[in-house]
């Protein structure tokens, strides 16, 4: 079995933003007495992952589930042809969809829609996946090895509803703003599965949507980084402070040249009256700065635009930057996607774009790299470095998520004009971690491409947010993949990281030890790196340990497996507490077909398959953190049956 991302891919996030607005006709919601509404703003982002350049979905509608059983209130309905969302493009970027206004009340729960039939789910891997992934860089997976699962209805109507609890309820309140935040995790090792028996024909790749959708708060609506939006300017506002666009998305699969997908929503965004907002007409290659659209707004109802926004804490959007045309093609043609190669001697970095094939593009003496700041328009408008110094200096690696515009899209080789950082994600393998910052090391299928990277630790007096009872964070702090509210902050934080992180389980042999992982989004210009990366927090990421076999069953929540190339077992501990038990998976392979039944340990049921399951011999791959004692605490687990992977 392969599961679809690296260990090191951090969570995803569905985000609907709730701000506050006027206005009345609103229907109570959770018993509320109110006849008010508030304003919703639903957006979308995702974790990055190495081995796909296009995880396409159709998302049909979401709804939320008012407390005390009130009908649901849906917050978004798809066009009739659904446009088609890359899930690996927005690694914790949101992807505006729309803006409604909800009845103020109560919500505890979320459905989400996703449609489900042959072909509404797109696969298309990377242009340098990682080591060992079961398919090829840069390929299309048919829509015959793809298999959705719990898709019910008519042929031609399918669909998965995916229910999503909140962990704590979401009250809406028309006099402040609020933000509901439903995490898609790519990382979830039982998201997209890759099972390639060598008795049964090809791999098939089984996609889960129930389980790895969650709900996770967000702190500040302000903070959020927002991809890219392009759509077709409708209006300039009378007073010319604001543009309003009717949302498109880029054609999947892509297409030469591109064209635009109607989303049926309607966006409105500012011009940035303080710090400015940089315009590019790209038809007469010009640019300028503007506080208003008073010089340009005449030429743009009917153009294209792209637009990089962000979120001010009342709901409304700045535009930081705005791209327009007369073509859509032309606003599309500026790479988006993840680094896969620096070569800083060379002044050149390559992107995979959403159809997996790399983009080559050079970096000249006027090229500016921006990092996405929304919390702070002075920062988000200011170039962080400069030409490619920026590369020697290496503040620039792959894996790093970017927005690209290229100077001249005709040009042979492309030269970026301009590049927005959008996530600067490091990680790896976890080294040499003091009370002043850690290293990580990584490495990929590109040897050219590995990196050794030391990161400070952001300064103590840095603000990070807040912890679960609403209290300030300051300083730098971390968490375990598994459990994300159980967040290790203040003065002791770094002391208990570099405890954490000294484990490792040792298989021997050509396996030798694992040691622990994590990852971060570094941040730009600390007080303790003013000119550098810094690391805000880290998640300590499961190891993806290889498949392997059971040696020792099942007994007082304990199991020994070993793997090829390795010469000793592994004890590998599973909890059945609820709230942190392991999460189970049977994973079954019979006539071509693939199921993943996941098994609630905490039930005596649960717990009774997984023991009559791994058995001595049992084919199983877990996904676990290293403990101190030499053992593997298991996050993921996934026992098989039927027709074995091979």
């Amino acid at each position: 079995m392969t599961t679809k991302a690296p260990r090191f891919a951090l969570c995803a996030v569905f985000v609907a933003a709730l701000s506050a607005c006027g206005g009345g006709g609103g229907g109570d919601a959770g018993g509320t007495a109110t006849a008010q509404s508030a304003k919703l703003q639903v957006l979308m982002s995702d974790a990055s992952s190495e081995d796909w350049a296009t995880i396409g979905v159709k998302v049909l509608s979401i709804a939320l589930v008012p407390q005390g059983g009130a009908a649901p209130v849906t917050v978004y309905t798809a066009p009739s042809a659904a446009p088609v969302v890359n899930l690996a493009q927005l690694d914790q970027l949101g992807e505006l969809i729309g803006d409604v206004s909800i009845p103020a009340g109560t919500y505890t729960s979320a459905t989400v829609t996703i449609s489900a039939n042959p072909g509404d789910v797109l696969l298309t891997t990377s242009a340098d996946p990682e080591p060992g992934f079961a398919a090829a860089a840069s390929t299309t997976i048919p829509s015959s090895q793809i298999q959705i699962q719990g898709a019910r209805g008519a042929a031609g109507s399918k669909t998965v509803p995916v229910q999503i609890g909140f962990a704590m309820p979401l009250v809406v309140s028309a006099t402040q703003s609020n933000a509901l935040d439903l995490e898609f995790d790519l990382a979830h090792p039982a998201f997209i599965v890759a099972h390639d028996s060598p008795l049964a024909g090809s791999t098939i790749w089984a996609v889960n949507f129930n389980g790895p959708l969650r709900h996770h708060p967000i702190e500040r609506l302000a903070d959020l980084v927002l991809r890219h939006s392009y759509g077709t300017v409708s209006a300039v506002s009378a007073d010319n402070t604001a543009i309003t666009f009717d949302k498109v998305l880029p054609t999947l699969p892509v297409q030469t040249p591109e064209t635009a997908a109607s989303t049926g929503q309607s966006l409105s965004v500012q011009a940035d009256a303080t710090n400015g907002t940089l315009f590019y007409d790209l038809d007469a290659k010009t640019s300028v700065t503007i506080k208003d659209f008073s010089t340009v707004g005449a030429a743009l109802p009917g153009k294209f635009v792209r637009v990089a926004a962000r979120y001010q804490q009342d709901g409304t959007l700045t535009a930081t930057r705005i791209w327009s045309s007369s073509s859509f093609n032309t606003v599309w043609v500026s790479p988006e996607g993840h680094v896969t190669h620096v070569d800083a001697a060379n002044g050149r970095f390559t992107v995979s774009d959403e159809s997996g094939r790399p983009v080559a593009l050079g970096v000249g003496a006027d090229t500016k790299f921006y990092f996405r700041s929304p919390s702070s328009g002075l920062a988000d408008a200011t170039p962080i470095g400069t030409g490619t110094a920026f590369l020697t200096a290496k503040n620039l690696v792959r894996g790093f998520k970017v927005h690209v515009q290229v100077a001249d899209p005709l040009a042979t080789p492309l030269i970026a004009q301009s590049v927005d950082i959008e996530t600067a994600a490091y990680d790896g393998r976890i080294s040499a971690a003091t009370t002043s910052g850690f290293t990580y090391t990584r490495k990929f299928a590109t040897a050219t491409d590995n990196y050794v990277q030391t990161l400070p630790y952001i300064a103590a007096g840095s603000a990070n947010g807040k912890d679960s009872s609403g209290a300030a964070i300051t300083g730098f702090k971390f968490w375990n993949f598994a459990y994300p509210t159980l967040v290790t902050s203040g003065a002791a934080a770094t002391t208990a990281f570099a405890s954490a992180t000294n484990g490792s389980a040792n298989f021997g042999g050509t396996v030798g030890a694992l040691a622990a992982y994590g990852a971060t989004y570094a941040r730009w210009g600390d007080a303790a790196n003013p000119t550098g990366w810094s690391a805000p927090w880290t998640v300590l990421a499961p190891t993806a340990v290889p498949r392997g076999n059971v040696t020792a069953p099942l007994s007082s929540g304990a199991f020994q497996f070993s793997v090829p190339g390795g010469t000793t077992p592994v004890v590998t501990n599973v909890s059945s507490t609820p709230g942190s038990a392991t999460l189970v998976y049977q994973v079954d392979r019979t006539n071509g077909v693939v199921t993943i039944s996941p098994q609630d340990i905490t039930t005596n049921t649960g717990l009774a398959a997984l023991t009559q399951g791994l058995v001595v011999g049992a084919s199983v791959k877990v996904d676990a953190v290293p403990q101190a004692d030499g053992s593997l605490k298991a996050y993921v687990l996934a026992y098989f049956t039927g027709d074995l992977p091979q």
